[in-house]
């Protein structure tokens, strides 16, 4: 009789046992947030804290977990068509850094953070470019994206963004103008080039006057000159043939008289 009431009172704390770990195991809640994530903790869908990075252990039950990716992430915002200031027509792509700062911000201020970011840079792009002309579009992209980062930021603070570039890609002409572009850009190339040619040959001729009126007044520079233009051709192995200017003095020589040479031999 004693050994049938020990196995029930075995089997009793048994399942009493089984239904506290049950219980146990039903009510504990353990949460990893990893590196570089932000989680945001729920109980029955209401906001309750923001855990850090590491492991967490809660009680109870109806928790949930979010995690925010607090890493740098870049968005690509494709080709806006867009009017400048002189009613030009084209497409232009952007490139914005950002960063979550404020996952709370980016959770419960807005529906679709992403989305709010992506307008908020068109609609920069759009104001901006608006109040520029294209040739200045073309060659001021770094001012013009500080000009965008400076609007933008504004934007995504409100949503717990941070945005930290707005670069300008890409920016497409339609095909006659780029045509237009490229013959103006060939045009200045051109009379770039005409003129560094004039400039040389001034250069040129202003020495070349320079040398004439120094040789005007030392007319042995003449022969020197000559002379160094007979060495080089010689040196060159060319054969030059040339009159002698007036007024070129000869180089002296010993020139030995008729009959020198009999009476040295005897």
């Amino acid at each position: 009789m004693y050994d049938g009431l020990n196995i029930l009172v075995f089997i009793t704390v048994f399942v009493f046992l089984a239904v506290a770990l049950l219980k146990f195991g039903a009510i504990r809640r353990a949460y990893l947030v990893t590196e570089g994530y932000a989680g945001l903790l729920y109980h029955k869908g209401k906001f309750a804290e923001v855990l850090s990075v590491g492991r967490h252990v809660r009680w109870g039950r109806f928790f949930s977990l979010r995690l925010y990716d607090l890493r740098k992430a870049s968005l690509l915002i494709n080709g806006q068509e867009v009017l400048t200031a002189d009613n030009v027509g084209l497409k232009t792509s952007l490139l914005v850094t950002y960063q979550i700062v404020d996952p709370l911000k980016a959770a419960h201020e807005t529906q679709n953070w992403n989305a709010d970011l992506h307008n908020a840079a068109q609609l920069a792009l759009r104001a901006v470019v608006s109040g520029i002309a294209v040739e200045a579009l073309l060659g001021q992209r770094l001012e013009i994206g500080a000009q965008l980062l400076a609007r933008v930021q504004l934007e995504a603070a409100k949503i717990g963004l941070n945005v930290l570039a707005v670069e300008v890609k890409d920016v497409m002409l339609a095909a006659d103008l780029k045509r237009a572009f490229a013959e103006v850009l060939k045009a200045k190339q051109e009379g770039q080039a005409a003129l560094e040619r004039a400039r040389g040959e001034s250069a040129a001729l202003r020495n070349l006057a320079n040398a004439a009126r120094v040789m005007e007044g030392n007319p042995a520079l003449m022969n020197l000159r000559l002379m160094q233009s007979l060495t080089a051709a010689q040196n060159a192995g060319n054969t030059l043939v040339v009159g002698m200017p007036g007024g070129f003095v000869p180089l002296k020589q010993d020139v030995k008289k008729p009959g020198t040479e009999n009476n040295e031999a005897t």
